[in-house]
């Protein structure tokens, strides 16, 4: 191995405020670093990377986002992801089978259905 993977950074005009998007979405914890950016704690026994930090850039996102998150659903549609601030970009049809939502930052991710119980 030559490297481990530590954390997922994202940019963001209101760092705190994004934090706590993505803290009510995977159940984490927002820290106020104190210089304007954010980390995102996932709570133990979760799963996935140890943080989501968030830093405040005064530049505007301008393109396509290169990196995003994919996020099984724990319910069978996004609704909840949708109360909670993301936006709808794009529903399941014949060429994907999972929903593009953006972030309140404009930021794209993937939410895939929940996987039917066996």
């Amino acid at each position: 191995m030559i490297a481990r993977f530590k954390d997922l950074c994202m940019d963001a005009a209101d760092a705190p405020a994004l934090a706590g998007f993505w803290a009510r979405i995977l159940d984490g914890e927002v820290v106020d670093t104190g210089d304007g950016d954010a980390r995102m704690d996932l709570r133990p026994g979760g799963a996935g990377p140890e943080s989501i930090w968030v830093n405040r850039v005064p530049e505007p996102r301008t393109g396509k986002t290169r990196v995003r998150l994919d996020l099984r659903l724990a319910d069978a549609d996004p609704a909840a992801l949708l109360a909670a601030g993301a936006r709808l970009v794009r529903e399941p049809d014949a060429e994907v089978d999972w929903w593009v939502l953006a972030d309140p930052e404009g930021n794209e991710f993937c939410a895939f259905p929940a996987r039917p119980t066996q």
